[in-house]
């Protein structure tokens, strides 16, 4: 089992408008961020601790930008990756910085996506894809990420596990894209539970030998299939005691054997298991090889249930929501409130995949507007009366839908003080109250 420590930012900013907008976009992001208002602050504090990324203004109240990272240089030698923020008549500045071995420098007013994703390049984080790029806002989803960041520059073998429809295979895609951002490497997925051993077998390894009918061609297994890249073995607790042997030589080695042959392939690829079982007690009770387990356990990645992160539920029905609207090429739909009441009530047996069949249903038998509950469900959940909500969660769930509408009008840099604005509160407030609701930025500070 690994520990994982957010990315750690430092930001030196004087303006507390900025200061306090850029240090409540990152913490939602997933850094840990320690705020400096002034060059002594940074001096005195920056030695003490370890920062995987420091942000400066280049003017500050009481010392230069400049003069400030000289300082830093010699008193911390070597310097995390240092970026400075600029005014456009003080480019000069800014060059004789990257001179003296600053990392970049970013121009005011600034993109503040631009600056995340020069942020998330510099400190390995996962590269931004919109929406469908994360895998949820809520405190454990968000911890997820970070631990792939840290995952993302390693080849160790990765054990997911976690409840029917969470998303481990997803999971694993994420990490697979954390590591090869191009997207050329391959991403070859099995469920070892869909198989006979047999069958198994050939889809693991290979078949050299043929035989009758078309399961006896020669082919590759998803080994060969993914070398190069990363293989996701579904189900592993269900690989026959028989295959268990053969799996653990393949890790083992990276080399797979078809069947029917004799030569040893070699294959270089990150393996990626995933189990709802408890292989523990499989181990146990001698189910599953003991040696087996710990190959494929070096890092533990649990994704747990869509019922203990509720955060999630409204955002990942929004997303589908979004990818309904682009596959029929019509208007996105909205949900009632009934219909959020109900969802962040309902225990959602079946997690992630449950909440996707559920939307797509709504999608195909609703009508343009608000989805009631009865386009959610087949049958409505007896244990839940939609018509009882308090006060309270009925406010709830208002307040989040006037905040996304509210937002929906501000677009382009500087929406969320914009909306901040319209909505007469404060913006780290409003911060606080997009965390609490469940409703991601998605889209520029």
């Amino acid at each position: 089992m690994s520990t994982v420590v957010r990315p750690r930012l430092c930001l030196i900013e004087d303006d507390e408008i900025v200061g306090e907008a850029l240090a409540d976009r990152f913490e939602l992001e997933g850094y840990a961020c320690d705020w400096f208002r002034t060059g002594e602050e940074a001096l005195l504090e920056m030695p003490r601790r370890h920062y995987d990324l420091v942000l400066s203004d280049i003017h500050l109240p009481d010392v230069s930008g400049e003069a400030l990272y000289e300082t830093l240089s010699r008193k911390m030698a070597p310097l995390p990756p240092y970026l400075f923020i600029t005014g456009y008549g003080e480019i000069d500045q800014a060059v004789r910085l990257l001179k003296l071995g600053a990392t970049d420098y970013i121009t005011k007013p600034f993109d503040i996506a631009t600056l995340l994703q020069k942020i998330r390049s510099l400190t390995g984080a996962i590269a931004a894809e919109g929406a469908a790029a994360q895998l949820g806002v809520s405190p454990s989803m968000r911890q997820l990420e970070t631990t792939l960041v840290k995952l993302g520059s390693t080849s160790g073998n990765v054990l997911i596990t976690g409840e029917q429809g969470v998303g481990k295979e997803r999971l694993a895609f994420t990490l697979h894209r954390q590591r090869y951002q191009d997207g050329s490497r391959p991403f070859i997925a099995l469920n070892c539970g869909a198989f006979a051993e047999d069958a198994l077998e050939a889809e693991l390894f290979g078949r050299e030998k043929p035989g009758s009918g078309n399961s006896g061609r020669l082919r590759k297994g998803a080994f060969e299939l993914a070398d190069g890249g990363t293989l996701f073995l579904d189900e592993v607790g269900d690989v026959p005691p028989s295959l268990q042997g053969k799996l653990l030589r393949a890790i083992q080695e990276r080399t797979v054997v078809r069947m029917g042959g004799e030569t040893r392939i070699p294959v270089d690829l990150r393996i990626v298991c995933a189990t709802q079982q408890n292989l523990k007690k499989l181990v146990e009770r001698g189910e599953f090889r003991e040696d087996l387990y710990y190959y494929i356990n070096v890092v533990r990645l649990h994704v747990p249930p869509l019922r203990e992160r509720k955060e999630d539920i409204l955002w990942l029905a929004q997303r589908f929501l979004d990818e309904q609207a682009g596959q029929r090429r019509s208007g996105a739909m909205s949900l009632s409130v009934r219909a959020e009441r109900l969802m962040l009530d309902y225990p959602w047996p079946g997690n992630v995949r449950e909440l996707k069949s559920a939307i797509e249903r709504a999608c195909l038998l609703g009508t343009q507007g608000a989805l009631q509950p009865e386009a959610l469900f087949e049958e409505l959940p007896q244990s839940l009366d939609t018509t009882s909500e308090t006060l309270d969660e009925h406010l709830k769930i208002f307040e989040r839908q006037y905040i996304m509408r509210v937002l929906a009008t501000h677009e382009g840099h500087g929406r969320i003080t914009r909306a901040a604005v319209t909505l007469g509160i404060s913006r780290k407030n409003l911060w606080e109250r997009m965390k609490r609701l469940g409703i991601a930025p998605g889209g520029e500070g």
